[in-house]
């Protein structure tokens, strides 16, 4: 979730250094200055025919209010944006700047909240980051709040005034989609992305549910609840043409459960390319049965996988793009966090111009995982341990230095290659150093939430 005050349209000013030293995000103001802006990466929604290409971009601009200036960015390189209810005006401009580009929706699927600006003098406002207004939850259906063994209702921790609700209640969820439902109607949104789709509440609160003997049974009340509210979110959405992408967490510990939230128009996963064990271990998007329903989703093509790696060191950018890159498909979009994955930024793997995948994902007996592109390629090392890799021969990295075969690729790294544009590619003999960079400390957690309006 995001933080719940107003953002101003800041983008983090990102110093460009060499490949291996510094992330590689542009800010949207340095970006759209330079613009004349060459060509940019073809994305789903300008190709005549859908095809596996490099992975899209897109924004989750739950932030501040979105500048005219993000706007003009985001109609030009993202294929699709998530805007706050309020911001219809935005949604308007990026219809008239570019039809072509999705615009869903944030709402919350499991909280109500009451901080200023969802509820002013005792009233709910009009447009809402949740489905149900606290004031009319708190009049009507006193029950659609979640309440502990103690009968409190139950406030997440370190958000402030944001309310736990009964997901498992059959009422709240019909009255959850059709408030929804007749808001993207009526306004013209293409769909809801639906927050807070999560398979444990402990990452929000220690509370045990009433009725329940434990943390273990409370999570699967709420699992299952979550199961029936998206089928019935889904199908109201489908009938009216809209769609409906749930941010799914946790998908590694339960097999199943992305394929199944996913079935619609896709899912979230907002920690994409996350390293295990405090920033030292393998990467968890590969572990359980995770990585094997996001490959599923990918070969259908026919639905969206919005993919988010927190970027705070240049490791983690190559990381997400380039296994994003490994999901390439019609629909795969990746969002490099810069870290704040709220503010539009570019990463210049996006114009790395790998083009159309040429086969599908290759797992090697070493445990690497490789794809080729029509114009370059990208490997990705998944494990905590360094692999020797040899690269088709004629590739460069994206600062064009030619690439040295065999080298190293650490634990957890990845590279992106794309073939040398002028002449053969001139061998070194000069042994390449391994770069490492210090791990970070991001635990897999959902963590976003919508911040108060600001009108």
């Amino acid at each position: 979730m995001s933080e719940k005050e107003s953002l101003t349209t800041r983008v983090l000013a990102v110093v460009l250094l060499s490949f291996t030293a510094a992330c590689t995000f542009v800010p949207v103001s340095e970006k759209a200055a330079q613009e004349s802006l060459g060509p940019t990466e073809p994305s789903i929604v300008s190709a005549p025919q859908p095809k596996p290409l490099a992975p899209c971009a897109w924004w989750y601009g739950i932030g501040g209010k979105p500048s005219a200036l993000q706007l003009k960015f985001a109609a030009e390189h993202y294929s699709l944006v998530v805007l706050n209810a309020w911001e219809t005006a935005a949604l308007r401009r990026l219809r008239q700047l570019n039809p072509k580009v999705k615009v869903l929706v944030y709402k919350d699927f499991a909280s109500t909240r009451n901080y200023p600006g969802t509820v002013d003098n005792g009233v709910d406002a009009k447009y809402l980051p949740t489905g149900i207004g606290y004031v009319a939850a708190e009049k009507t259906n006193p029950d659609w709040f979640a309440v502990d063994t103690a009968g409190a209702r139950i406030e997440w921790k370190d958000y402030e005034k944001h309310w736990q609700m009964a997901v498992w209640n059959e009422t709240y969820q019909r009255a959850w989609a059709t408030a929804v439902v007749d808001e993207v109607v009526r306004e013209g949104w293409d769909g809801v992305l639906a927050d807070n789709d999560f398979s444990s509440l402990r990452f929000y609160s220690p509370a045990v549910l009433k009725g329940t003997a434990d943390v273990e049974a409370t999570d699967r009340v709420l699992r299952d609840g979550f199961d029936a509210f998206l089928g019935i979110v889904g199908d109201q959405l489908a009938k009216n043409g809209k769609m409906l992408i749930p941010n799914v967490s946790e998908s590694h510990l339960r097999p199943g459960r992305w394929t199944a939230h996913s079935r619609y128009d896709g899912a979230m996963e907002e920690n994409f390319g996350l390293r295990d064990d405090g920033g030292t271990g393998d990467l968890l998007t590969f572990r359980g049965n995770e990585w094997k329903e996001l490959r599923g989703q990918a070969a259908l093509g026919e639905s969206w996988l919005l993919l988010v790696t927190h970027t705070s060191e240049p490791r983690e950018e190559r990381v997400g793009y380039a296994t994003a890159a490994l999901l390439a498909s019609p629909h795969t979009c990746w969002n490099g966090a810069t870290p704040d994955y709220r503010t539009p930024a570019w990463s210049q793997y996006q114009e790395a111009g790998l083009g159309e995948a040429v086969e599908a994902a290759n797992r090697l007996t070493n445990g690497l995982w490789t794809r080729g592109f029509s114009n370059g390629w990208v490997v990705v090392n998944p494990t905590s341990t360094a692999v020797q890799v040899t690269p088709p021969p004629g590739m460069v990295d994206i600062a064009g230095t030619p690439v040295v075969a065999p080298f190293e690729l650490p634990g957890a790294d990845a590279k992106v290659l794309i073939k040398a544009k002028v002449g053969p590619v001139v061998p070194t003999t000069t042994k390449p150093t391994t770069t490492t960079t210090k791990p970070t400390t991001t635990k897999p957690t959902t963590t976003t939430t919508t911040p108060k309006p600001t009108g």
